[in-house]
């Protein structure tokens, strides 16, 4: 095993190449816990159950597909409840706190942390920061509060969770704790831990707001705290990578939807209709691309990992022309990244950032919409009716579907369990259908994105039969990044069998 000190990964080795990226404990830093029993053994719920606890060895394989003499590669601890806890019940003080941008099934994970807490292991002391990061270190104030048909006194941007209180929380979007973007400062958010005697923190958050929570997990273990500090990873664009999928991110497939027959009916409904749809996605193309391959009515799917051009043989204003001609109307969708280099300099300041340090991207659907309009004006081929949709906030701020919500209940107990359990430093998450606890700093190492020589963007490609390229001499292993087609290869082989490209022409 590798040491354990402050910043060195947990991993274990076994026969025939086993991997554990295990995660932190606190007795790996707190010697001579003490520990109880887990009271889930005497709880109704439970009895039915043929083993109630999970087995210290259980392990998650982060691939499945292997070949007969591969070695076995990387696993993650299953989560789930394990027969020693490291809290005493009655001394827990729990704190959940969400981050970033609104995602459907916040409100729900938040429920069943309360509630999971609350009925599965006695946990009656549950806090709720608001605003965000920047709520634990919030100014001085006492007032009222109503949550969820409950009223409640909070102090320094504090509220009192209880069963009662979030019952119904779940059937609305958004978060009842407010959230923030940056206001991370490590210091005061430990010291506010430690003032207000919390020993359990849950972090509901994207990539930046993990990051975030493995500096408070680092600055807690210097500390040498008794403090479990765990993350439910939140993405609505699917962008974090190790994990099967982000909770939202199927409701928001879902929804698009009703953006894209709404683009479709418009174009349908008139000579040369042309619908633009911009999905979320400013790094990765997973919505945009889901929704197309549900869809069936997407003649092109544009996404930040394919690269596209306008002009020229094989550019998107030829597709659209094609298109239009061929069934008189025309459905685009397209990622909220996609594009962003061809928009000019003019129209962006590359330098403006947000509070969590992402770069503000140009309203590419404007910008595209704009484009295809002045191109068909000036070259009078077709007379074109556009309709631009954007969708992206009303998607970010609806419920949790059926599927998200029973995806946000195994995300919240499966963290809960941990944290009672010693665990910390680590992030809750779906691994090849199973739960399991991943350390801080395998969510926080890059960003997942659509591979296009993967087989889910040739489908869609064979789906909406959108141009694209193929380079089988630069094709990658899933994860890898996809280097730029060579234009020699292009102009000699692609280009000689007919197979139309969204690169633009070499000079």
């Amino acid at each position: 095993m590798a040491s354990n000190g402050n910043t060195e990964p947990k991993v274990v080795h076994g026969p025939a190449g086993y991997v554990l990226e295990d995660v932190p404990h606190l007795s790996d830093y707190i010697p001579n816990l003490p520990t109880y029993p887990n009271p889930l053994q005497d709880n109704p719920a439970y009895s039915v159950v043929k083993q109630y606890f999970v087995h210290v060895d259980d392990t998650v394989p982060q691939k499945i597909v292997v070949h007969k003499d591969s070695p076995r590669g990387v696993h993650f601890r299953r989560a789930g409840p394990r027969q020693k806890m490291y809290f005493d019940s009655d001394e827990v003080q729990a704190a959940i706190v969400t981050c970033g941008g609104l995602c459907p099934g916040l409100n729900t994970v938040i429920r069943e942390l309360v509630c999971g807490l609350y009925h599965m292991y006695g946990v009656k002391k549950v806090l709720g920061i608001e605003g965000g990061y920047r709520g634990f270190y919030g100014e001085q104030c006492l007032h009222s509060s109503f949550v969820g048909g409950y009223r409640g006194f909070y102090s320094r941007n504090t509220i009192s969770l209880t069963p009662a209180s979030v019952n119904n929380i779940h059937k609305r979007g958004g978060t009842i704790l407010s959230t923030s973007r940056g206001g991370h400062d490590t210091n005061k958010i430990v010291d506010s831990i430690q003032d207000r005697g919390i020993n359990q923190v849950y972090i509901i958050g994207g990539d930046g707001t993990q990051r975030g929570a493995s500096v408070i997990f680092e600055e807690v273990r210097r500390r040498g705290l008794k403090v479990a500090i765990v993350g439910i990873p939140k993405t609505i664009d699917n962008d974090i990578p190790v994990i099967d999928k982000s909770f939202g991110f199927d409701t928001a497939v879902e929804e698009a939807q009703r953006a894209i027959n709404a683009a479709h009916v418009e174009a349908e409904s008139v000579e040369n209709g042309i619908g633009v749809v911009k999905l979320m996605g400013r790094h990765s193309g997973f919505i945009a691309m889901y929704a197309t391959l549900a869809s069936r009515d997407v003649d092109c799917c544009l996404i930040p990992e394919s690269p596209f051009y306008l002009e020229g043989p094989g550019g998107l204003y030829e597709h659209i022309e094609k298109r239009l001609k061929e069934n008189g109307h025309m459905v685009i969708v397209i990622a909220e990244g996609a594009g962003q280099e061809l928009v000019s300099e003019s129209m962006q300041n590359m330098s403006q950032q947000d509070a969590s340090g992402n770069k503000l991207l140009q309203d590419v659907g404007l910008w595209i919409s704009q484009k295809i309009k002045d191109h068909f004006a000036k070259e009078k081929t077709l007379a074109i009716t556009l309709k631009y949709i954007d969708p992206t906030y009303m998607i970010r701020a609806i419920p949790s579907n059926a599927s998200d919500n029973v995806y946000c209940t195994l995300l919240a107990q499966s963290a809960l369990h941990g944290a009672m359990a010693g665990y910390t430093g680590y992030t809750s998450g779906l691994v090849n259908g199973r739960q399991t606890y991943i350390p801080f700093y395998r969510i926080t190492e890059k960003t997942h994105h659509v591979v296009i020589t993967d087989r889910m963007w040739a489908r869609l490609l064979s789906s909406t039969n959108q141009p694209s390229f193929m380079d089988p001499k630069s094709a990658h292993e899933d994860n890898k990044e996809v280097k730029p087609l060579d234009h020699q290869f292009l102009d000699d082989t692609m280009l000689s069998n007919g197979i139309s490209s969204f690169l633009p022409p070499p000079c």
